[in-house]
């Protein structure tokens, strides 16, 4: 069972929120200030925080950037009135991983909480599994029922990186940036040629496949 803890000083809020989220089967730890937050985080283990921003004592990015400079490293979800970029812009600088505007939807809540809890699993275990297929980030390899797969560390990271979030497009340049980063000597034809070698390799794999947005990039279906 995950522990989530909420940092909320509206009270009504706050009991709106564990109601739905114990729903769903998480345990909840409440609090109404970054303070009380802190303390619970003496006592207990939490997987994942929700936090207000605007709260008496110490606000949220207070509280973000307290947890990160001791090295607390669950994902945090910022909730907030304020919708500016530049309001985001401080709370994912401050450490957020992710951000929604009041007044929330619970149900995109709940969303937003089991996303961030598979990817911060994977992140943890540097594992990902489909069906009877695991990905494993520390060696590079990717496990079948009867073969073991090791890629060139391009391949991997580019294949990791779109199981991990299935369904979601992302451009050529997203992916340029964040797995060759700063290498200078590529371009676009690069990411496709990973692409169609990646996919040369597992076209006999039922549980995946990374298909072509045209005009815009790639993205990964799992069926299982």
């Amino acid at each position: 069972m995950f522990h989530v803890l909420i940092v909320e000083d509206n009270t009504n809020i706050r009991k709106l929120m564990i109601a739905r989220l114990e729903k769903e089967g998480y345990k909840i730890f409440d609090a109404e200030d970054g303070i009380k937050a802190l303390q619970i985080l003496d006592s207990y283990h939490i997987d994942l925080i929700i936090s207000d921003i605007m709260m008496p004592n110490m606000d949220g990015y207070e509280l973000t950037m307290s947890l990160r400079e001791s090295q607390y490293n669950m994902p945090i979800l910022m909730i907030t009135a304020r919708e500016s970029y530049e309001d985001k812009e401080k709370g994912f600088l401050f450490g957020a991983d992710d951000y929604m505007v009041k007044p929330i939807n619970l149900n995109e809540m709940v969303l937003r909480v089991a996303a961030l809890l598979r990817r911060s699993k994977i992140v943890s275990e540097h594992k990902l599994q489909i069906g009877d297929i695991v990905l494993n980030y520390d060696t590079l390899s990717i496990t079948t029922k009867d073969t073991v797969y090791e890629l060139p560390k391009k391949e991997f990271y580019l294949l990791f990186k779109l199981l991990s979030y299935p369904k979601k497009i992302f451009t050529r340049q997203q992916l340029m940036d964040e797995i060759w980063g700063m290498d200078v000597d590529i371009d676009e034809r690069t990411v496709d040629s990973h692409i169609k070698k990646l996919r040369k390799k597992f076209e006999h794999i039922d549980e995946f496949k990374i298909i072509t947005i045209r005009g815009l990039g790639y993205k990964a279906e799992k069926y299982v």
